[in-house]
């Protein structure tokens, strides 16, 4: 058995997840190796939807513009029962929001984030697999099986297991991996249709039995290239797997089945069925047939080991909430990791990745089930609310051991998503700002919104080890020399509307855009307790 040098972190499994995970800890300069079992990139139109925020967290990262000119807009989706049109649903996010919804196949997400990747000198090992682990107080010991056909040992501080739905990291654990699968059985395909429908939005055609129950549906997601879809419907009797072993050997029956796949015959007469509109399929790349099921872990890691994406939770595709709730995950973890090789996070700030995720997927995971046997438009809640929720802007952290308490008050609070906002000038651009223009590539910072403040700057410093950059937004009418800081000016008056800041506040944002404090008034005491429970203590992280 061959055995390597440390790693900082090792990451099983090179989807979009796990990608991420690497990318984020390598842009901060943190070791990395990220391994997948399969010898190649699949090219899988599974998950297709980008949400809102996951292109927030993209442009943050310095890949969005990769991503735009990948992708598709995803402007809505056009529902027909029995043939008759229903409300058009429209995914028009408000003016204040960034980004809209995308479409983008998973294939194209995993390319722009592993050339990424490649940019910090990381590469995906594959063909190689995580056969066990041990952990102790002091690390983790891997034991892989390479291409070759031997097995090596590598010794890494962490471990993040992106490993998919059969996770050999969650497995190695013992997490119980709570739910079920659903009994129907569908098809997808990546096909290009030939109908008059508009190409930027999904179809969704169901048929209805005399009680009113659906017993037949069909729903496209519009791809790249013309006419592309990613189809999905319901299963003909001669491809269903009930006869066959449809789950794995834990139980769990998520993803493709392995049997014949759906042939174009196989979609045409479903779309000569459902279809609203007459319609041709061709060209097919890609065809499996595919199960449900909903799970979720009952914790997100243990020691040194955590599981993200769905080696945490696994459910229906309505909505296009996994892959988006995934990187999330991986967001999370990954800047807490770093401080934390750097030995520069606080001893709880890793227990903090699951104390704030595992909510997020228990009510996703609750969500996407109602959506699948409902519809999203049984949802109780305002249209607005809805659209911001599956766009997950709405998604937040109060109550966080590592954020502060909210508080009363207008405007975004401590755990809250950091709104962005235009208008904002500086001296020597010609050309007014965003404030994510400002937060780009950038992790902790501490925006202080008016004047006389600037002694908080040297405690953001000293409390974090210079960790956290410090900006300061400036009211229209403050002058030139009202700061020493990095300063620019709030032109428009948008950052005090989006912000509601009336009066001097200190706003602290984390590396994943949320905000960790809102001081107001804000005091140097308040600000070294916030940071204090992020960031190890002057002595443990010069030690």
């Amino acid at each position: 058995m061959a055995h390597t040098y440390p790693t900082d972190v090792l990451v099983t499994g090179a989807g979009p997840v796990g990608l991420t995970t690497a990318a984020e800890l390598r842009r901060r300069g943190v070791s990395c190796r990220i391994i997948d079992r399969l010898p190649a990139r699949l090219l899988f139109a599974k998950a297709v939807g980008i949400q809102p925020r996951t292109l927030e967290l993209w442009d943050r990262m310095g890949l969005l513009r990769a991503a735009l000119d990948a992708a598709v807009p995803l402007r809505g989706q056009l529902t027909y029962v029995n043939g008759v049109e229903q409300p058009r649903l429209e995914l028009a996010v408000p003016p204040e929001v960034p980004y809209g919804f995308a479409a983008l196949p998973q294939y194209e997400t995993e390319r722009i984030l592993d050339e990424f990747l490649g940019r910090f000198g990381t590469t995906v090992e594959r063909g190689t697999e995580l056969v066990s682990f041990t952990q102790d107080a002091d690390g983790v010991t891997c034991r892989l099986h390479t291409p070759s056909g031997t097995e090596e040992e590598v010794r890494t501080q962490y471990l993040v297991g992106c490993d998919g739905a059969h996770s050999i990291v969650r497995k190695g654990l013992g997490l119980t991996f709570e739910g079920a699968a659903f009994p129907e059985e569908y098809m997808l395909a990546d096909v290009q249709l030939d109908w008059d429908l508009p190409h930027e939005y999904g179809v969704r055609s169901l048929h209805r039995d005399a009680s009113g129950a659906v017993d037949d549906g069909l729903m496209c997601i519009p791809l790249p290239g013309t006419g592309r879809y990613r189809a999905s419907m319901t299963v003909p009797p001669d491809l269903s797997t009930e006869a066959r072993a449809a789950t794995g050997s834990d139980g769990v029956a998520h993803g493709p089945q392995g049997g014949p796949a759906p042939e174009l015959a196989d979609i045409q007469a479903v779309l000569d069925r459902l279809s609203p509109r007459p319609a041709t399929a061709s060209d097919i790349r890609w065809a499996s047939v595919f199960r449900i099921s909903h799970r979720i872990v009952n914790q997100y890691g243990d020691g040194r080991v955590f599981v993200a994406g769905d080696a945490a939770h696994i459910h229906p595709p309505t909505g296009a909430q996994g892959m988006n709730t995934g990187i999330q995950d991986a967001w999370n973890l990954a800047w807490k990791l770093a401080l934390a090789v750097e030995g520069a996070a606080h001893p709880g700030l890793l227990a903090s990745y699951d104390v704030e995720r595992r909510p997020v997927g228990e009510e996703v995971v609750a969500r996407t089930v109602r959506h699948a046997k409902e519809g999203v438009q049984a949802d109780p809640d305002d249209r607005l609310t809805v659209l911001l929720r599956e766009a997950q802007l709405l998604v937040g952290y109060r109550g966080s051991p590592v954020v502060d308490p909210p508080g009363e008050g207008q405007g975004p609070r401590p755990g809250d998503r950091a709104p962005d906002c235009g208008g904002l000038t500086r001296q020597i651009a010609s050309y007014p700002m965003r404030l994510y223009d400002l937060l780009r590539d950038r992790d902790h910072v501490l925006l202080l919104y008016g004047t006389g403040l600037d002694e908080l700057a040297l405690t953001a410093r000293e409390s974090s080890r210079g960790r956290v950059e410090v900006c300061a937004v400036l009211p229209v009418d403050a002058p030139a020399d009202a700061t020493d800081l990095p300063a620019c000016w709030d032109a428009m008056g948008e950052f005090a509307l989006r912000c509601a800041a009336e009066q001097p506040t200190a706003f602290v944002i984390r590396p994943d855009g949320y905000l960790g404090a809102r001081l107001s008034p804000p005091s140097p005491q308040l600000l070294a307790a916030h940071l204090a429970a992020v960031f190890a203590a002057s002595a443990e992280a010069s030690g």
